[in-house]
């Protein structure tokens, strides 16, 4: 079975246990998901299963929007209320000076992913390493953050909504706050709203073709070539440029490069969604 659809992840369960669930749910074996949400973390996670967790490099999901809430004094080294070790009372900030620093974000930022997180090292996931007590090394990234808005600061709370790239660490910028006002503070709650044109809507099915990333090529030639995976000549087709296209037939469709007008599969004879 090919499926496309958004889950809503519920909070205290990592994003690869709650796939078991997703596996019996439809009966299937071959269930993947797109952009890891933390276990403390819900709501919008890419889910696809048979032919269809293929595509997830293929589909547009940028940007990413968030709700979050950062809890002011306390601390976790994992940046979140799975690792708090210390709160202390502070004293409370005036709204101007909230709206300021948040301000200050939007644009480009660079940071360190929180060290309780997926990023690989030699390998090893850097939570594994975290947990064994070892020191983690990560590298410094760039996240663009598209807007950033207050929704409420009740102290020690501000619960804000942000809009950022692909990749972006919401922990590690809960931190550059809390640090941008000279305290503790680590999150209390995050849920992402949405990822791209990807919400939850009751794991309603999605047509991958209306989501993908790049754009559509018109193949000319005998459709059986495309279907059985032969080889294909640039002369077939519409657009000749380099790139990665996707073509249809009737039932199928596929993923391919083109390059110095030599033509590749990326993918071969991907079922279309039927409804």
């Amino acid at each position: 079975m090919n499926r496309l659809f958004v889950v809503n992840k519920p909070i205290f369960i990592s994003s690869n246990r709650y796939m078991n669930y997703i596996k019996r749910k439809y009966n299937t074996k071959k269930v993947g998901f797109s952009g890891t949400l933390d276990p403390f973390a819900t709501g919008c996670l890419i889910v696809a299963t048979g032919q269809y967790t293929k595509l997830f490099q293929y589909l547009k999901k940028t940007p990413k929007a968030y709700s979050a809430t950062l809890w002011l004094g306390a601390n976790s080294n994992s940046l979140d209320i799975e690792n708090i070790d210390s709160i202390k009372n502070i004293k409370e900030f005036t709204i101007d000076k909230i709206y300021r620093v948040l301000d200050s974000l939007r644009g480009e930022l660079k940071y360190y992913p929180p060290k309780f997180s997926a990023k690989k090292i030699d390998g090893k996931r850097a939570y594994q390493l975290a947990r064994e007590g070892k020191e983690v090394e990560l590298k410094e990234i760039t996240s663009t953050i598209y807007d950033i808005s207050l929704v409420n600061y009740n102290h020690p709370f501000i619960h804000f909504e942000i809009t950022v790239s692909e990749g972006s660490y919401i922990r590690s910028i809960g931190a550059i706050i809390a640090n941008k006002l000279e305290i503790d503070g680590t999150l209390s709650s995050l849920t992402r709203l949405y990822e791209g044109k990807f919400y939850f809507n009751n794991e309603e099915p999605l047509d991958p073709l209306k989501y993908l990333k790049i754009p559509q090529n018109i193949y000319s030639g005998d459709s059986e070539y495309l279907e059985l995976g032969k080889k294909l000549y640039i002369d077939y087709f519409k657009t000749k440029d380099n790139g990665l296209y996707w073509v249809e037939t009737k039932n199928f469709f596929s993923i391919i490069e083109i390059e110095d007008k030599t033509v590749t599969y990326k993918l071969n004879r991907v079922e279309k969604f039927k409804k």
